[in-house]
């Protein structure tokens, strides 16, 4: 019998392509290794063939692609001697630093909007011992009041800002490299502050050792040999009601049913931007009613459970390749963020699945099953 080696994280597996040394103590979940699924029935729906993957980001350890940043994030600031860690969050955010400062044996204060936060999300941070601030506005508000607060108190910003995160969120492209043997021709993703997509591309870019203003930026270790010879074009879909990159301005009040990215002010809005250029790909917007409708239809032909901001990805994604802009024969990845029951009130709302009520009897039981057979 042959036996796996056992996977114990993303900063081990790609040691050489990270900020770390040997001495390093790694503050880890055993995050990264998510799926990369083609779609089939979806596929079968659209009006131009192609072949088109979502990542399933929402298997990460708190569900969520934000345990890949997280976990360079805190092992950093445990290298530096930090004792507690700060963030702003509308969600997945909090989850994630609760979970790795727990972990790490240190304090996570979260910052989310009092009242706008999915209650999978809130449980999790509630359950992993953060100190949760609830404040009367928004995630900007509380993005301001974290880099404020964190020149007058000893704690470490876990934001994207903090370089830490993009180094490991960028990993998720060498997964995606690794599973198709080529890099997609187009990587849809959900932006809401922006750093995932900048992130998704220093990945790319290192893989095919190129360098890239946010690569220089972020001293990507870009003197590897190459892995592959081309990038993505790198499309990010926002909710219309928080879209100011197809505003061309911040959105001071953003809206939108997708709680991840009600964003209006970007954090890594001049990296977006960057690599909207580099690569050659595009912003759109996406209304809530797409996007609730792409969540469904996941979950109904593919069985996968996404929350609603996740779904923005697909739902921008085929918009395009039925319109033709995303041309036939591509090859197209759409990352989907976070898992479902991050947000199972949203998802309950719109759920159209019969709830039969019966007596506990066998012919009862019977009836009802041939009663909601397929025709």
């Amino acid at each position: 019998m042959t036996f796996r080696t056992r996977y114990t994280g993303l900063i081990e597996h790609y040691r050489d392509r990270l900020p770390v040394s040997d001495d390093t103590r790694l503050i880890s979940l055993g995050e990264g290794n998510t799926p990369l699924i083609q779609l089939q029935n979806i596929s079968d729906l659209l009006d131009k063939k192609v072949d088109i993957y979502v990542k399933y980001e929402g298997l990460n350890p708190t569900g969520s692609f934000k345990d890949r940043g997280m976990t360079m994030a805190v092992t950093k600031a445990v290298e530096d001697g930090a004792k507690a860690i700060i963030c702003a969050s509308t969600g997945n955010t909090s989850a994630s630093a609760a979970a790795y400062a727990a972990r790490a044996g240190i304090t996570a204060f979260v910052l989310i909007p009092d009242g706008k936060i999915a209650q999978g999300k809130l449980a999790q941070a509630m359950m992993e011992g953060a100190v949760i601030l609830q404040i009367k506005g928004n995630f900007d508000d509380g993005m301001r009041l974290v880099k404020e607060v964190a020149d007058h108190a000893p704690v470490t910003i876990v934001n994207s800002i903090n370089p830490y995160r993009l180094q490991g969120q960028k990993t998720a492209a060498f997964e995606i490299v690794e599973e198709l043997g080529r890099a997609p021709d187009f990587h849809c993703l959900p932006v809401g502050n922006a750093g995932n997509i900048s992130a998704h591309w220093i990945g790319y870019s290192e893989y095919a050792n190129q360098e890239t203003s946010i690569c220089a930026l972020h001293k990507c270790e870009t003197g590897n040999k190459a892995i592959v010879d081309s990038r993505p074009k790198m499309v990010g879909y926002q909710a219309d009601g928080s879209a100011p990159f197809m505003r061309g301005e911040m959105v001071d009040n953003p809206e939108t049913v997708a709680t991840a990215i009600r964003i209006g002010h970007p954090q890594s809005w001049d990296f977006a931007l960057a690599v909207e250029k580099e690569s050659g790909g595009w912003f759109d917007e996406c209304s809530d009613e797409e996007i609730l409708a792409a969540q469904k239809l996941l979950a109904e032909k593919e069985g996968i459970f996404c929350e609603p901001a996740s779904a923005t990805s697909l739902a921008g994604a085929m918009r395009d390749i039925n319109s033709g802009k995303i041309p036939e024969g591509s090859v197209i990845v759409c990352t989907l963020t976070g898992h479902g029951l991050k947000d199972p009130d949203t998802a309950i709302k719109q759920s159209t699945a019969p709830v039969v009520k019966v007596d506990a009897q066998l012919e009862e039981v019977k009836t009802a099953i041939l009663d909601n057979l397929p025709k």
